[in-house]
């Protein structure tokens, strides 16, 4: 059956790197760091290993433990919807796709850990004098670049895709 539609392989590959990049990252982060312990890389930027058992900025993070299925179950509602969208929109748009993409490789990989471990990993630590952002990893910072790409785009800034004659 003939598709003007590019193919989904590459884009899913794209993700499951994301996906691959982060899980990679937060095994030698635990294996290399100790719990809580800042490591210095450079001025405003630690590598510090924590768990998060919480949403995002450890949100429900003392919650009982149901949190995790919780979460996990939107991660994974999240990710359906991701792979449907994409299934069903226009894959010429290179940009849309790519956002959707970076969020979708970033959920899965939090999703992982979740199930894995009842927790996600954190290691990235960015601060300035006694203000400190929340610990994060590689799957978040996938899904906050997706997410500002989708910003761009219902701003109607960023590249659009060619349009059908």
């Amino acid at each position: 059956m003939q598709t003007d539609k590019p193919a989904l392989a590459p884009w899913f590959a794209l993700a499951l790197g994301v996906c691959i990049v982060d899980q990679l990252t937060k095994l030698a982060a635990s294996a290399g760091l100790e719990y809580g312990v800042p490591h210095a890389l450079l001025p405003s930027f630690n590598l510090t290993l924590l768990h998060n058992t919480g949403a995002a900025f450890s949100m429900l993070h003392d919650a009982a433990g149901w949190q995790r299925w919780f979460f996990s179950a939107i991660a994974l509602l999240v990710t359906v919807g991701l792979c449907w969208w994409l299934t069903r929109m226009d894959r010429r748009d290179k940009f849309e796709v790519c956002a959707l993409v970076f969020i979708l490789g970033g959920a899965v990989g939090n999703l992982v850990d979740r199930v894995r471990l009842g927790y996600v990993v954190d290691f990235i630590q960015v601060y300035y004098q006694q203000y400190s952002f929340p610990a994060f990893n590689i799957a978040d910072s996938a899904i906050s670049v997706g997410a500002f790409m989708l910003l761009l785009r219902s701003a109607g800034l960023g590249p659009r895709a060619p349009t059908l004659n």
